[in-house]
């Protein structure tokens, strides 16, 4: 317990330096609210719309849930299919990276314009934010299994798919959180973005609508929001990680 109070209040002080400091500054100069609300009008906002805020909150949490999930699970599958098959990774994996680079600024509009301004556009942005880490990630960790244990069950004759299911896919577990870990963190952000090009609700949505009416307080109650759901999928990651990699517990082998 004081071991973990001594990591956190270092953080924690930093931030009410932060906070005291621009609640000061806004009151010191009289920065129209405007221009730059105070923390403490933030605060008060953010329960005078409390209701709106948990409807717009509700619908970017599915979808970037489900945009998680369906992309996370297509890397997952992509990254086992591209490792396994001969020759497979050589061929795609520089088309993977150039997909990277093709901005979702320019790949938004082209979604709605294909799949319309209902969920589908935003649930296959997030999918497409989430998907390259967590390929990258895994391949990385099915790459890196023990030599000497490859060639011992090589030796003993075990077959490709068990040295995939007892050995590299194991051994790959922790390089996979990592890019899950990542994906959570861009999953949030790729959410936002997709509801402001597209659709009447979400935060993004929600944000767009408030800064065209000078609202700044509603943004940065949004923008608290979106943080908040950022950590908390971040830390439900880095929890379930704990559990299955730092206890020694990893996937269990499949074989036959």
């Amino acid at each position: 317990m004081g071991g973990k109070f001594r990591k956190l209040w270092p953080p924690l002080a930093v931030f009410a330096v932060f906070i005291s400091g621009w609640q000061a500054a806004v009151d010191l100069f009289g920065i129209d609210e405007y221009v730059l609300p105070s923390p403490l009008v933030i605060a008060g906002n953010t329960m005078s719309e409390a209701s709106r805020l948990l409807e717009h909150t509700l619908a970017t949490l599915g979808v970037t849930i489900l945009g998680f999930a369906a992309g996370t699970a297509a890397g997952f599958v992509l990254a086992a299919l591209l490792h396994v098959i001969p020759g497979a990774k050589a061929g795609f994996y520089p088309l993977l990276v150039l997909t990277q680079n093709i901005p979702i600024i320019a790949l938004g509009p082209l979604l709605v314009v294909w799949f319309g301004f209902g969920i589908m556009p935003r649930v296959i942005l997030v999918m497409l934010v989430c998907f390259f880490p967590v390929v990258v990630a895994m391949l990385t960790g099915l790459t890196q299994s023990d030599p000497k244990l490859a060639a011992y069950m090589r030796m003993i004759g075990a077959s490709k798919r068990q040295q995939f299911w007892r050995l590299e896919l194991p051994g790959a577990i922790g390089y996979l959180f990592s890019g899950l870990k990542i994906a959570a963190s861009y999953s949030v952000i790729s959410a936002i973005y997709a509801e402001s090009i597209g659709g009447s609700e979400g935060l993004g949505n929600f944000m767009l609508v408030s800064q065209r009416g000078w609202q700044t307080a509603n943004v940065f109650s949004a923008i608290v929001i979106i943080v908040i759901l950022s950590l908390l999928l971040f830390g439900l990651i880095a929890l379930a990680e704990r559990m299955l990699v730092n206890s020694g517990r990893q996937i269990p082998g499949r074989g036959e």
